[in-house]
């Protein structure tokens, strides 16, 4: 093939060449000049984004001169990169991406053969497959990659730049530039002018004001509101004078570009100059808060103190705090506060804000659980603090009041949480608590302690006490005998009690001795709904001893002081007792309380009473199995102490006959109803039995349990449920208990019988309110088959059907009719204009009742 058929051949690609040529144009730019584009885009992002209208002048100038410097350099770097790209560069472009380099190969002419007919035969046989091949041709694609050339990514941060700007900047923002420069800008053409802002502080919630748009006169704004001033044109033409900022010192210049100040008081702002204005700044002062406690510290019936107090701030209040410190003065020093007190720092609470809303004027209630605290009723002082935004702090009166805690009613339950308490005055007190204790515990056979338990928890602790009395008592030491003495105040506090009659008996004690000493409204009222509870269980176990000894002969046994009552009655008195214990008449209360307590005694239950179902059957199941439960957690504990001091237990186990929760003398209460002797003959049985009786006798009150559970009743109901949850736990420690008893330690079998204990309590509580409830809405179906209506359908009134003993007041309503009519005859005994007769007939009647 000659020369002019390869050109021609050539010629045909001219398009194709023409198009890889302008790739290679395209790299050659993008190579050399892909520092000044990304410069580009990093300025223009800039500015639209108005980064030059936050920035003082000379630092925008600066900025400038940096990037046209940075664009030049740029520039000319590029300039001396690039190179044009020719038509030779595209061919070879092109060829090197076909097969074989046909391009070349149309261009080349052959070294040897020319005058052999036979080589250029076979020459032009190889360009002829060459052409074909380059007709194939298609334009390459440019390579734009400079990742070598930019290996940290800067012309990638200059796009998202520009994204970022295009998104949420303005191109309006851009033309601001041309007005900072002097003689550009159409604004500085007409002259100098300015620009100014009144920012108040973010948590008063005012808007921002623009001096521009407010004419001459008073601007009322708010205390710590910052002015921002811009002056552009020629340096000097505009100047600020202001005597609101109350600055001292180096003042800047009055002729500054930007100025920036707070105000702090009244006074004048001026812009001097064209165009200039001038405004009395008045100043709204933030008010201090105010805090005020609206009512005495009471105590709630969770043992916590409630102190009510409201708060009002102008723009609200961020935070409060409450001091009690120990009113020294106001202490009872005798007895155990005699000593002097160690030093402790004062409570600070932080006082509780609303969660949401508005917190400019609200009221609260503190409350906290102080009972544990050394101060607990004691006389203290209590000082309320708040704070606003602006850092104010008011502080309120202090208060003189007594560190509402719980109190405690059961006497010996109380004596030990006052040897707490002076064991936690001053560690000096630690030999006068012992001797204490020693002469509580010096006779338990006198029944001091209900049960063995007690007495036994609180000789440890008066070992304990006695091993560190003196120097070597620490404040680790201290605080760990504080909390075991706490916990066994509770545990006698709160009783321990299986049986019904010791529970009802207790509560009608524990109510009796919170009459005598003044006990809260909140205290006596959890104290009265306890006493409903434990009069609910002994009614229920009269029922139960009812059914089991059946009715006959029953009238022959009843003494003729007895008298029969049902749970109504009993209801109806307990109501009494709670509205004259409200109405402050506490010995009238008492004698209420007392007759209740005879009547407790010459009891019996009615006849329609005395059908046990199948919720009194699981309950008095479950009390069996929380009796056997306490006699088994009585004997481990028992065994534990014959470790450390067999002698010891053998002495007490003759003087504490009859007082371990038996029904007489040397019967243990170990649920078995069987006495274990009497003296050292009953403590050898009892030593004989061993671990593996513990063992079994456990396991078998296990599997009780479990038979218990299957019948339980109330599925379905919460409260049902919650009881059922309950025993789960109880069956999983009895568990634990049996293991731990397998494995000879004592005492994680007392821990996990404790928790058995308790998660029995829980039960027998949820399904008493499950069964309540159940009676309650069965009672309700029967009212409403039953109810009464005359023939005309209108209610037959509260008086009792035809042949009944009903009175005309029956119910609970009684005592508050009683009440509206003797407040009605002493009303008309008092009104001058009635008859002489009509009112010595009314008092009278006031004198009888």
């Amino acid at each position: 093939m000659h020369r002019t058929e390869a050109e021609l051949a050539l010629k045909r690609l001219d398009w194709v060449l023409g198009l890889t040529r302008l790739g290679l144009l395209a790299e050659q730019v993008t190579r050399a000049f892909w520092p000044v584009w990304s410069i580009m885009f990093l300025v223009l992002a800039v500015l639209m984004m108005g980064v030059q209208d936050i920035l003082p002048l000379e630092a925008v100038w600066i900025l400038c001169l940096l990037t046209l410097s940075g664009l030049l350099i740029a520039l000319g770097h590029g300039v001396r990169k690039f190179s044009w790209p020719s038509r030779h560069h595209a061919l070879s472009r092109l060829d090197t991406t076909l097969p074989g380099r046909p391009i070349q190969a149309l261009l080349d002419m052959p070294a040897i053969g020319l005058g052999d007919d036979g080589s250029m035969s076979l020459w032009r046989a190889h360009q002829s497959r060459m052409e074909a091949s380059a007709s194939d041709a298609r334009p390459v694609l440019p390579d734009l990659r400079v990742s070598r050339l930019d290996p940290f990514g800067l012309r990638y941060i200059a796009l998202l730049a520009l994204s970022i700007a295009l998104l949420f900047g303005s191109f309006a923002q851009v033309g601001s530039v041309t007005e900072m420069s002097q003689g550009n800008g159409t604004g500085l053409m007409a002259g100098p002018t300015w620009e100014g802002w009144i920012e108040p502080p973010s948590y008063t919630g005012k808007p921002s004001l623009y001096l521009n748009d407010l004419p001459e006169g008073n601007i009322t704004i708010p205390e710590g509101s910052r002015i921002l001033l811009r002056l552009y044109g020629e340096v000097g033409a505009l100047t600020v004078a202001e005597t609101v900022s109350g600055r001292i010192g180096e003042v800047p210049s009055a002729a500054l570009a930007e100025q920036d100040f707070t105000v702090e008081k009244n006074g004048k702002l001026e812009i001097s100059g064209a165009g200039g204005r001038l405004w009395d700044i008045v100043l709204v002062e933030d008010a201090a808060p105010e805090i005020s406690i609206t009512g005495p510290a009471e105590l709630s019936s969770r043992g916590e103190m409630t102190l009510p107090f409201e708060a009002a701030d102008d723009y609200g209040i961020v935070g409060g705090e409450a001091t009690i410190t120990l009113d020294i003065e106001a202490v009872d020093r005798r007895y155990g506060l005699s000593a002097q007190p160690e030093s402790r720092a004062p409570v600070q609470i932080e006082l509780p804000l609303p969660i949401s809303g508005d917190r400019t004027a609200f009221v609260e209630v503190l409350i906290e659980d102080f009972s544990k605290h050394p101060w607990a009723n004691l006389p203290v002082t209590v000082t309320l603090s708040a704070e606003d935004d602006a850092g104010h702090l008011t502080l309120t009166k202090t208060e003189n009041t007594r560190l509402s805690a719980r109190r405690f009613f059961d006497p010996l339950a109380a004596a030990i949480i006052e040897m707490r308490r002076d064991l936690l005055w001053s560690r000096e007190n630690g030999p006068r608590v012992a001797q204490l204790l020693r002469a509580i515990s010096h006779r338990p056979d006198e029944g001091v302690f209900k049960r063995e338990t007690n007495y036994l928890r609180m000789r440890t602790v008066l070992r304990r006490l006695e091993a560190v009395t003196g120097r070597r008592m620490t404040e680790e030491k201290r605080d760990e005998l504080a909390e075991a003495m706490w916990k066994l105040a509770l545990h006698l506090e709160e009783g321990d009690l299986g049986s019904a009659l010791e529970r009802l008996r207790q509560a009608q004690e524990r109510l009796a001795e919170a009459m005598k000493n003044g006990a809260s409204d909140a205290e006596i009222a959890e104290l009265m709904q306890n006493l409903r509870e434990a009069t609910k269980d002994y009614m229920r176990e009269m029922a139960r001893r009812n059914q089991e000894n059946g009715n006959e002969g029953e009238q022959e046994q009843l003494s003729e002081n007895m008298m029969p009552l049902d749970q109504n009655d009993l209801q109806r008195m307990m109501d009494r007792i709670q509205e004259l214990m409200e109405a402050g008449r506490m010995a009238e209360a008492q004698q209420a309380l007392d007759e209740l307590s005879r009547m407790m005694e010459n009891m019996r239950v009615t006849q329609g009473q005395n059908q046990q179902g199948e919720g009194e059957k699981a309950m008095e199941g479950l009390a069996d199995t929380l009796r056997e439960q306490e006699g088994i957690s009585d004997e481990a504990f028992r065994e534990l102490q014959e470790q450390f001091n067999p002698n010891a237990q053998r002495g007490q186990s003759k003087e504490n006959e009859g007082q371990n929760g038996g029904e007489g003398r040397g019967q243990s209460h170990d649920g078995t109803g069987k006495g274990t002797g009497e003296g050292e003959d009953g403590l050898a049985e009892s030593q004989q039995a061993g671990r593996g009786t513990l063992e079994n006798r456990q396991r078998a009150l296990r599997e009780m349990l479990k038979q218990q559970m299957g019948s339980l009743p109330g599925q379905g109901t919460p409260e049902g449920d919650a009881a059922r949850d309950s025993l789960d736990r109880a069956d999983e420690a009895m568990e634990g208990a049996e293991d731990a008893l397998r494995e000879d330690d004592l005492a994680e079998a007392i821990d996990q019988q404790s928790a058995a204990m308790d998660a029995l309590r829980e039960g027998m509580r949820n399904l008493g309110e499950a069964l309540a409830q159940q009676q309650g809405q069965q009672g309700s179906a029967q009212n409403q088959g039953t109810s009464s209506q005359d023939p005309l359908g209108r209610s037959a009134g509260d008086s009792g059907p035809a042949g009944t003993e009903e009175g005309l007041l029956q119910g609970e309503d009684v005592y508050r009719h009683a009440r509206r009519l003797l407040d009605e005859i002493r009303r008309r005994a008092g009104e001058a204009g009635r008859p002489e007769v009509e009112r010595n007939y009314l008092e009278r009647l006031l004198d009888r009742f």
